[in-house]
């Protein structure tokens, strides 16, 4: 993802969360209007409140709404996992090139360009696929931190408790699993095999934790939950367990010896 991207996702966060920045506090309902409170917050409060008349607590109408988000987007959430793994396996590639082109005028960046698009196209490897997935996640995420903040605010609703977490109320416990899940996550996924990512596997959950000790535990419950499937996902897809067995196996030399 190059900077010019990040930038621009990076805007578009922004807008959407100040898109509802004035309102955050302010009760929901059927007559709020606006298109975030419309097609966003709404959406996604008379979701959870469905699923809160059916099995009985907004804690299991949260994680409901979450699981359908979620399988929701499984199919472009595969494709990012895939594609990373994709661009895991030719990193090795990527550096004979860099080192190849490391002259930095314009002519040899723009064989460099070249040749990389081509070892994409070749590999089947496309750089940006990660990028939709984060994309639509984003004002689902901004989405619900204002619904749970405005059902909050609406007096006919009360959030209550899931096990023993006040849904209304920040859950140091809470946000420490969630942080905890993160890190799990990161640690089974692509960032495993990525010096230039670990950094993401110390950084992410210590963020999430930083926003679950201060935001509803609603919203950390939409993370933890999230996490779980994510888990899943990539135990499916990258089985840890493989790399970690062939890592420990010994290699043969060639002078007949092991090499642990």
């Amino acid at each position: 993802m190059n900077k010019k991207l990040v930038l621009l996702i990076s805007l578009i966060a922004v807008t959407l969360l100040l898109s509802g920045c004035t309102e955050f506090d302010q009760p929901i309902s059927d007559q709020s209007e606006g298109f975030w409170n419309e097609f966003i917050v709404w959406p996604l409060v008379s979701a959870i409140v469905f699923f809160k008349d059916l099995l009985g607590t907004y804690g299991f109408g949260i994680i409901a709404v979450t699981v359908i988000i979620r399988l929701v987007m499984l199919p472009l959430m595969i494709k990012q996992t895939k594609s990373s793994k994709r661009m895991q396996e030719v990193q090795p590639e990527l550096v004979k090139l860099k080192e190849k082109y490391k002259s930095k005028d314009a002519v040899t960046q723009q064989k460099y360009q070249k040749e990389m698009m081509a070892l994409f196209q070749e590999k089947g490897v496309n750089p940006m696929a990660g990028c939709l997935p984060v994309l639509i996640q984003m004002p689902v995420l901004i989405g619900f931190y204002h619904a749970i903040s405005r059902m909050n605010s609406t007096p006919e609703i009360d959030l209550g408790a899931f096990l023993i977490f006040p849904l209304a109320e920040p859950s140091i416990i809470l946000a420490i699993i969630a942080g905890l899940m993160q890190f799990i996550v990161l640690r089974t996924g692509p960032s495993m095999d990525n010096p230039q990512m670990k950094i993401m596997m110390y950084f992410m959950p210590v963020m999430i934790i930083g926003f679950g000790i201060v935001l509803p535990s609603a919203l950390t419950l939409y993370w933890v939950i999230g996490n779980i499937i994510s888990l899943i996902q990539n135990l499916f897809i990258y089985r840890p367990w493989e790399k970690t067995a062939a890592v420990q196996q010994p290699v043969k030399t060639k002078a007949g010896g092991v090499k642990k």
